[in-house]
């Protein structure tokens, strides 16, 4: 299912809500457009021009227009859910990058991204003044400034290992606030600790530490966009256990401290709006 969040000249955005499962057999599409997907729950496989991917919640699939792509749906019974960002050709000219970084394919959980993809998420339910048209802007720009210069990498690993990492990459965002270490992760996949963290890594992309932590920053930003509680509430209730820990962390993936994170997405709305008319004027 898919619902049109906004249409305009230079930006589309997309909710897509899928309910596929195992037993549901994948069938090959093209992508029509640039996009930008943002996987906010849920998991799912991706295979394009001979390489597969497996993305989690805070993962990006990067769509190119003519590419081929089928999606599976292995290892997760409820689907999954995305907030697909669909620039025009001169929004992408606009805000740059050749196609060596729109055919990336796909992008790891990233904390300089999510937190703009949770951004972008409250400003979608309408929990956020932010507009819309300008977090996506600030996504797909922020996009373009990560990727440039990296090349995505196919995975190598077995079909039951995929499972096990993705299995508990979900399990690690449903339980990001608690107290998890490398060992428990491990438990929960079955795995000793060291062959479980050469696994996730080479599935996921990034290593068991790095995925907790970046899902709690997922959960800071929403929080942040959403809500006036303090800080340090925030900072707890997202699983950061010491304040100035969350602040330093936060601040190296948005470019910005947690409190001016919040009054960006809330106003200073004007840089966004004058690069978004120059991107839909050309």
């Amino acid at each position: 299912m898919k619902a049109d969040v906004l249409l305009d000249g230079a930006l589309s955005v997309v909710d897509y809500r899928c309910d596929s499962g195992p037993a549901d057999r994948p069938f090959a599409e093209c992508h029509r457009t640039h996009s930008l997907s943002y996987v906010r729950r849920g998991s799912f496989g991706y295979r394009t021009r001979g390489r597969d991917f497996e993305l989690v919640a805070g993962s990006i699939l990067v769509g190119y227009p003519g590419d081929e792509y089928v999606c599976t749906h292995q290892h997760h019974e409820c689907g999954d859910e995305c907030l697909s960002f669909q620039p025009s050709p001169a929004f992408v000219d606009a805000i740059g990058g050749g196609p060596e970084v729109w055919r990336v394919a796909c992008v790891p959980p990233l904390p300089e991204l999510m937190v703009l993809g949770e951004l972008a998420q409250s400003a979608a339910a309408g929990e956020s003044t932010v507009g819309l048209d300008e977090a996506a802007l600030w996504f797909a720009s922020r996009f373009v400034e990560c990727v440039s210069g990296r090349e995505a990498k196919a995975l190598r690993a077995r079909a039951a290992d995929r499972r096990r990492a993705v299995e508990t990459a979900l399990w690690i965002d449903t339980h990001a606030a608690d107290d998890i270490d490398l060992e428990a992760s491990a438990a929960h996949a079955g795995l000793s600790p060291f062959h479980f963290l050469r696994v996730f890594s080479k599935v996921v992309g990034v290593t068991p530490h790095q995925y907790l932590v970046r899902a709690r920053l997922r959960r800071a930003a929403r929080l942040l966009a959403d809500g006036a509680r303090p800080v340090t509430d925030v900072a707890l209730d997202a699983g950061f256990a010491d304040l100035s820990n969350f602040v330093r962390t936060f601040r190296r993936a948005a470019g910005v401290s947690p409190r001016e994170f919040r009054r960006r997405s809330r106003g200073e709305r004007k840089i966004l709006q004058e690069r978004l008319a120059s991107a839909g004027a050309r």
